[in-house]
């Protein structure tokens, strides 16, 4: 069976089922809220792409850019000291509805973004993610950095940089 992808810039109407999935797949507080959800929405469309299987939303990435990467900066995941005409973006969340998962949807997001990002002129992507996930964003192109300050959700995170 063939589905029906679509990605798209998302909305403010986006945000109750976006904030959704976030809550279904993060553990604990590594979720963002409603607001900061309703927040990137509303600041920084260009930088939030959704992925809509059959018309519903299955994925999304969101992000920020700013001049001056600090990756533990918990201020930035409310955009403060976003700047959209900065040249380095910030990966705030990767995410799929844990439904979705294991249908390559991330990989889809993935490869999408950074081909908008690419075409925006941006220099480079940055994200944290787990341990358990260096790997694959090193398969995507991504390389280490190095252990992350930030103890986001009482966890530990990791740094990983894409040059465009």
């Amino acid at each position: 069976m063939t589905v029906n992808l679509t990605f798209r810039q998302a909305v403010p109407a986006d945000a109750a089922r976006c904030f959704e999935i976030e809550a279904a797949a993060y553990e604990g507080d590594e979720a963002a809220t409603l607001e900061k959800i309703t927040t990137r929405i509303g600041q920084y469309p260009e930088g939030f792409l959704i992925l809509e299987a059959e018309g519903r939303i299955a994925g999304f990435i969101n992000s920020g850019c700013t001049f001056d990467v600090v990756m533990s900066d918990e201020a930035f995941k409310e955009l403060v000291g976003h700047d959209p005409a900065a040249p380095n973006v910030v990966i705030m969340s990767v995410v799929v509805d844990p439904a979705e998962q294991g249908k390559g949807y991330s990989k889809l997001l993935m490869q999408r973004f950074i081909r908008e990002m690419r075409e925006a002129g941006k220099k480079s992507i940055h994200l944290m993610c787990r341990d358990h996930h260096v790997p694959l964003y090193a398969r995507m192109g991504y390389r280490y950095t190095q252990p992350s300050a930030s103890d986001h959700g009482g966890m530990a995170w990791h740094e990983m940089v894409m040059d465009l």
